[in-house]
């Protein structure tokens, strides 16, 4: 296998370009025509000079990135050489991980390797995507344009992860606030009330919810340790869990189908899946190559097969929208309008389409749910707290009234 430096026209006239692996030219040629594209040039790329990688630095945010990303778009727009740039951004960059990583990567690209090549040096600072895209960039000669689109992307896949973060934030922090109420009751506040009924001669003849709560207060105080490794355990076993291969699938096809949460969690994947690979695809980057990068960073593994199956359904000759609907994962619009940009040659554009609408749905879930959830929230709290406080004051309820007659 060889790396190809291509270079085709879509039907619309458009003239895309990328790096593709294969035995020989002819063979790209026919991928080509598979996407769609008319091949114009073909040639092997020139070897890269292969370097080791680095421990990932700590201490740069996207936001960081976002902003490096685009100052350095800039400059090579206008015309600054790479390494001028480089220098230029670490001498001004006022995070000091962000500083040694730009001086290393500016000493790697002196030596003689491509700006991607430096990069991979870093791969929790710099992903799969974006050396791709820088890669496919600097082949073809649109390195600016290419970092420009990579910082909207990453601003926008930011947004994205917010508003989802948003959504699960408050109901997980309930829950928390939850356990922690219901554990002092029973712990603390129980046993008081209990102390005062017997001072009162009414341990004997208490209503049955009161008795259960104290039955309750007395198993959890002589038996801590289960309360502790319960809530220990759970988390830890989770976690182990989704480590096991199959135990992550299960998990997350799990995960899809909560009543609530799943179609969020499943709008967001379309949503990170379309624009991922929309933006890879319209930088050149060749379909086999960007799936790969795309399922590797889905985040769920039955959307993360599902795209392997349908990379791999590709490479047989068949197209992008059969395969996924075979999948059963993404929803049928998605792939109808997958299907239509491929027949139109404007898979990219059709990409981005698909993902502004779902950006905008998962605005629409979020909101729905956060206006759903508060309320349900308050209920189950206000109702396991309440429920505990009625049973404790039926016993004086009764001694009142019993007093009064």
């Amino acid at each position: 296998m060889a790396s190809f430096v291509w270079e085709g026209r879509t039907r619309s006239g458009e003239t895309r370009n990328g790096v593709m692996d294969a035995k020989n030219a002819a063979e790209v040629e026919q991928r080509l025509r598979t996407m769609g594209l008319s091949p114009e040039k073909v040639k092997k790329k020139p070897i890269e000079i292969k370097l080791p990688k680095l421990p990932g630095s700590s201490g740069v945010s996207l936001k960081d990135l976002v902003i490096f990303t685009r100052q350095f778009s800039t400059m090579i727009d206008a015309g600054l050489p790479l390494v001028q740039c480089l220098e230029i951004l670490a001498t001004q960059s006022e995070r000091p991980a962000l500083k040694k990583i730009l001086f290393d990567i500016k000493e790697t690209v002196e030596s003689g390797a491509t700006f991607a090549d430096a990069l991979k040096r870093h791969p929790k600072v710099f992903d799969d995507l974006y050396v791709n895209l820088v890669a496919a960039g600097e082949v073809g000669g649109i390195l600016d344009t290419i970092l420009n689109r990579l910082a909207i992307y990453i601003e926008k896949n930011q947004a994205l992860r917010k508003k989802v973060r948003s959504a699960m934030v408050y109901p997980i922090c309930i829950v928390i606030v939850a356990i922690i109420v219901i554990l002092v009751m029973l712990y603390y506040v129980i046993p008081v009330f209990e102390k005062m009924f017997e001072d009162f001669g009414a341990k004997n003849a208490l209503p049955g919810p009161t008795q259960s709560l104290i039955d309750l207060s007395h198993w959890m105080r002589n038996n801590w340790y289960f309360v502790v490794g319960f809530l220990v355990g759970v988390p830890t076993g989770v976690h182990y869990f989704k480590k096991w291969p199959k135990g992550r699938v299960l998990w997350d096809r799990m995960v899809l189908k909560l009543p609530l949460f799943g179609s969020l969690i499943r709008k967001t994947a379309v949503a990170k899946f379309t624009r991922t690979l929309g933006t890879l695809v319209s930088s050149g980057v060749p379909i086999l190559d960007a799936l790969n990068i795309v399922a590797r960073s889905a985040g769920n593994k039955v959307i993360e097969n599902a795209i392997y199956f349908a990379r791999e359904k590709i490479s047989e000759g068949k197209t992008m929208a059969d395969p996924l609907a075979e999948a059963n994962v993404f929803p049928g619009m998605v792939v109808q309008m997958i299907a239509v940009g491929e027949s139109t040659g404007a898979l990219d554009q059709m990409l981005q389409k698909i993902a502004d609408f779902y950006d905008e749905e998962v605005d629409a879930a979020v909101d729905a749910l956060t206006s759903l959830m508060e309320p349900l929230m308050l209920v189950l709290l206000g109702g396991i707290v309440g429920y505990m406080l009625i049973a404790m004051y039926l016993p004086i309820f009764n001694l009142a009234s019993a007093i009064q007659g």
